[in-house]
């Protein structure tokens, strides 16, 4: 017997705040909804079935009816007889109608029902042998599980609740029907996924697929768009799955052809989507580019309804977010970049809309239009700069970007900064349009106090309206974005951290000294160590591109050595002895060869013997790469056009460098070969 049976006499009792003290509601309690009521508590077992059908009559469709039967208690009753093993199995069945019925009306009707514990009820239901009464609770659950206020997680208290939901399946077409949309609506991320896939939903769900029962085709077909989203061990085992000789994705494909309903081809779309993104189905598939992609590419056209225009515009952008072929493809399938800019004209002008219900439904879906049309621009634009120019010369497109980053949605506004970063990626763009339309003012604004989903996203942006070629880069400055991004690289949240780093480095490219001055202050020496031992390579590379850029040009070089000299070097001999990548060594020698640079700062290197003994070891290591950077410190501390050249060619003499200079102009690689016999011609000067 399932263990969730024990827990049943815990929910016999009726809850206090609806015998005692009924919740306020603005209802008219009536004497024939009490006398329904009533009817409940008839010692003939008779007269209560006839007072349950009657009750059921009552309520069909009439929600003020629902509320009063609830705040005259009738919910704890029915689920008493529910519950009875004394009461007939037709009175059982019309409770659970009744209730499912009660479900269907307002969110807070749910509520009540959830607050009786109604679903512990109803699952000790499905133990039943008889089918019909099965099918109601089954049903009635259907109707409390598809609620936005109830908890998903209600379905997985118990794992043997969906051991013996897979084994319902096989019941009936209605037990398919419901069970696979009870699934479908508590399926909510990779935990949920994991249960439903290893009590074999897979496996118990494909065969539903060629049902006779349209719905029950539907909803299997929307189990599987769920189970599958961003989910590659399940799509990795659809793709293999066959029924009656046919594999899933073929199966997928006739469900997206044109004479199926609407919602059969989103879903199944949407099925072949993930499998894709999965790396389950091949982005140059036939499937993707002639079946899957022209399908999305339809269901944004203006012919369809709003909510499928939402879907298929939202499922497209994330088929091909991550592959550049797609991007094209779609790019140029039915003038897809024009038809969406149609997304931003809802809703249509007061004047043209006769209809108020009309006008109530586009205003309902014209903030999720707006955001599917921004999320698709954005992967469309992600890669191709062909692309890009054509989105941006999109009828008034920088102005509603600029307007969407302004919207009391805070989806639609995430949604315009993800496509303002993707056009951002434009050289040209970021010349152009991003400067006529100065689309830093309200990107600045998005970054005061915003959730860290919207920050990694809009200082992402940031780095790149911070390149030395963009106009943007001064008046960002002058707005106050070093104090904000070197707070940004104190974030627990390494994305924050890597852009934080990131945009300072972009901001110190041929950055004036007061700027580079400004930066160093803002971050603090204790920030930059913290910086520079942080466990994340990206943020390390980040910080090191930072400090070349902030140690270039001489004057600027000698400045920052002569007030964060000590610290800095340091830093530079932790990471060159530490455990770290090629990349990293590298960047570091680099960082050296720019101090090396300098007219005073190149000091600090010659009176430190341990640094120049890395140095010396680095020009033997058998890495390329490594041995070019360690040759450019040696050329700039040995250059004779310099004050105490001679001295210093004098002390790396004494150290062997001259005879490793020697024997690396006779190295096969010709980068090495010419610097170093470009290095011994000082010696000869």
């Amino acid at each position: 017997m399932i263990s969730w049976i024990l827990l049943m006499f815990l929910y016999l009792s009726v809850p206090a705040h609806l015998s005692e003290n009924p919740p306020k509601r603005t209802v008219e309690v009536t004497a024939s909804s009490r006398h329904y009521v009533d009817r409940l508590f008839d010692l003939d077992p008779q007269k209560v079935l006839q007072g349950v059908i009657d009750m059921k009559n009552a309520v069909i469709g009439n929600n003020k009816q629902k509320a009063n039967l609830i705040v005259l208690g009738a919910v704890p009753r029915l689920l008493y007889l529910l519950q009875q093993e004394t009461s007939s199995t037709e009175l059982r069945t019309e409770c659970a109608v009744v209730l499912g019925s009660l479900a269907m009306g307002t969110e807070n009707n749910v509520k009540s029902l959830l607050d009786c514990h109604i679903i512990p009820a109803l699952l000790q239901g499905l133990l039943s042998p008889d089918l019909k009464f099965i099918e109601a609770c089954l049903r009635c659950l259907r109707t409390i599980f598809i609620s936005p206020v109830t908890p998903e997680d209600l379905l997985y208290t118990d794992a043997t609740v969906i051991s013996h939901l897979m084994a319902l399946l096989s019941r009936s077409r209605y037990t398919q029907e419901y069970i696979c949309q009870i699934f479908s609506h508590c399926c909510k991320g990779p935990d949920h996924q994991t249960i439903l896939f290893n009590h074999g939903a897979v496996q118990n769900i494909a065969h539903l697929l060629v049902s006779t029962s349209y719905k029950v085709r539907m909803q299997a077909l929307k189990c599987f768009s769920v189970l599958a989203f961003e989910n590659p061990q399940v799509s990795m085992t659809l793709v293999n799955v066959s029924v009656d000789g046919e594999l899933l994705p073929q199966i997928f494909v006739k469900m997206l052809q044109r004479d199926k309903p609407i919602e059969m081809q989103l879903t199944s779309a949407k099925c072949l989507t993930s499998m894709c993104r999965a790396g389950a189905i091949r982005t140059d598939d036939s499937c993707i580019v002639l079946k899957t992609l022209p399908c999305l590419v339809r269901m944004c056209s203006k012919e369809r309804l709003l909510e499928e225009r939402v879907e298929g515009a939202e499922t497209l952008a994330y088929l091909i977010e991550t592959d550049v072929e797609l991007q094209r493809i779609a790019s140029i399938t039915d003038h897809l970049i024009v038809m969406l800019a149609d997304y931003f004209k809802y809703p249509s002008s007061v004047s043209a809309i006769t209809d108020i219900k009309r006008l109530d439904h586009d205003l309902k879906h014209a903030h999720e239009l707006r955001q599917a049309a921004f999320k698709l621009y954005a992967s469309l634009g992600a890669n191709d700069e062909d692309i890009r120019k054509k989105i941006i010369e999109t009828e008034n497109m920088m102005d509603r970007i600029v307007n969407g980053l302004s919207e009391s949605s805070i989806k639609v506004r995430l949604a315009a900064v993800r496509c303002l970063h993707s056009l951002s990626r434009s050289v040209q763009q970021l010349r152009t349009s991003f400067q006529d339309h100065a689309v830093w003012k309200p990107l600045m604004k998005v970054l005061q106090n915003a959730p860290n989903e919207m920050l990694v996203v809009a200082s992402s942006t940031l780095c790149n309206l911070l390149l030395e070629f963009s106009p943007s880069k001064e008046p960002i400055l002058e707005s106050g974005a070093i104090e904000l991004l070197c707070s940004l690289t104190q974030s627990e949240n390494l994305a924050l951290r890597v852009n934080g780093i990131w945009a300072l480095m972009n901001m110190a490219f041929q950055a004036e000294q007061k700027i580079k001055s400004d930066i160093l202050r803002g971050l603090s020496t204790e920030q930059l160590f913290q910086l520079l031992s942080d466990s994340d390579v990206n943020v390390l590379m980040k910080t090191l591109g930072l400090l070349r850029n902030l140690l270039s040009t001489r004057p600027h070089i000698d400045h920052i050595m002569s007030t964060h000299g000590k610290q800095i070097m340091q830093a530079v001999t932790l990471i060159l002895e530490g455990e770290h990548n090629i990349e990293v060594k590298e960047q570091t020698l680099c960082i050296l060869a720019n101090i090396a640079d300098g007219t005073t700062a190149k000091e600090l290197i010659m009176t430190n013997d341990d640094i120049l003994q890395k140095i010396k070891y680095y020009m033997s290591h058998s890495n390329a790469k490594l041995q070019l950077a360690a040759m450019f410190c040696i050329s700039n501390l040995i250059w004779n056009e310099e004050e105490g050249s001679q001295e210093r060619q004098d002390k790396l003499r004494d150290m062997g460098i001259v005879d490793i200079l020697h024997k690396l102009s006779q190295s096969s690689d010709p980068n090495l070969c010419d610097k170093a016999k470009t290095a011994l011609q000082q010696y000869l000067a």
